[in-house]
């Protein structure tokens, strides 16, 4: 860290862990102990949201596609005005975030991404622009 941000605790990054951490508790030298004993990893492909007042509620999982076969099947049946295919959101965890910690997560994922796009460039939401770029 170079002089000039010493002083601030602000990294090109953002605010340092030791920084966040002196904002939190009005204290100089807080030491940061992490015990991950009790972590599990899981795994998401999705993701939907909800608020309360005081509260973000994060609810992980998969998306779970039927198989192209059932809606060509519904189709040849003459039920062409079925859906051509469902999407099943199978729910495996909540985080429920007050809306401190919420920011400072969302302001940390989007320096995560912004470093991410600058090394490999940028991320492309939509399906069908991904699968023109390839080709």
């Amino acid at each position: 860290m170079d002089k000039a941000n010493e002083d601030t605790g602000i990294t090109p990054e953002g605010p340092s862990v030791e920084t966040q951490a002196q904002e939190q508790t009005g204290q100089q030298q807080v030491r940061l102990r992490i015990d991950q004993r009790n972590m599990t990893t899981h795994y998401a492909n999705a993701f939907r949201t909800g608020t309360t007042a005081e509260e973000i509620m994060l609810d992980f999982g998969l998306n779970q596609v039927t198989q192209v076969t059932q809606a060509r099947d519904a189709e040849q049946q003459g039920q062409a005005d079925k859906p051509a295919g469902e999407i099943l959101f199978d729910v495996t965890n909540r985080i429920v975030l007050n809306y401190f910690t919420a920011k400072r997560l969302a302001i940390s994922l989007g320096q995560l991404i912004r470093r991410y796009e600058d090394q490999f460039g940028e991320l492309q939401l939509n399906v069908a622009e991904r699968t023109k770029s390839k080709s």
